[in-house]
């Protein structure tokens, strides 16, 4: 009679082992999941980190943010030009400075408020220049200063018109508020373009444009 209850309690140590091993499996395979998962959800924040990063690096948000002033020396032609009023008087020949060619128009928005004069001139030297005048712009990531075929169209209907036309990429912008001057190419043929673009590389959009006549 013993020996029957020790052979029944021995059979049922053994179900309740078998049981506990089988718990343990399953145990085993479910804690390597939630590894695996966490490896995973790891692995996905990893690569999401990396690509904000990269994108900080490329686009610098913050540059909306801030304003960067330049304050160039306007050429005397320039500065004569936007000071002249039809009611004043000439001066004689003897104290008229020596003629200069120009072009100039004035800045629209595009993308970013922007306002401000370009103008394009050949000084008494000879070299040709371009000149912006009370520029006020967004700062942004690689804004270049085109000389473009484009013409210039209000509103977002002219915000990507530049690309789709030849363009002299002057330079990469100095900054966005104030005056400044870029020296050109002596072969740099004024009439061969008919507006300034600042463009912003990085977005493919113009910030704003300028029709030169």
């Amino acid at each position: 009679m013993l020996r029957n209850i020790q052979c029944k309690y021995c059979y049922r140590g053994k179900i309740i082992g078998l049981g506990g091993k089988k718990r343990d499996i399953k145990m085993a395979a479910l804690n390597s999941s939630i590894f695996k998962n966490k490896k995973a959800v790891a692995g996905v924040i990893s690569v999401f980190t990396v690509l904000f990063v990269v994108a900080l690096i490329v686009f610098k948000p913050w540059l909306l943010f801030v304003d960067k002033h330049v304050d160039d020396e306007i050429p005397a032609a320039v500065a004569a030009h936007a000071t002249m009023t039809p009611a004043q008087p000439t001066e004689s020949e003897a104290m008229t400075p020596p003629k200069v060619q120009s072009r100039q128009g004035q800045f629209i928005s595009h993308e970013h408020e922007t306002s401000g004069t370009a103008t394009l001139i050949v000084d008494a030297d000879g070299k040709k220049k371009l000149v912006l005048t009370d520029l006020a712009t967004s700062n942004g990531p690689d804004v270049h200063v085109w000389l473009s075929k484009a013409p210039v169209i209000p509103g977002k209907d002219g915000w990507f018109v530049a690309k789709d036309h030849e363009h002299f990429d002057v330079a990469p912008i100095k900054g966005n508020i104030g005056n400044q001057v870029y020296d050109l190419p002596d072969d740099v043929n004024f009439d061969e373009w008919t507006s300034v673009v600042l463009w912003c590389d990085d977005f493919n959009v113009s910030f704003g444009a300028a029709e030169l006549s």
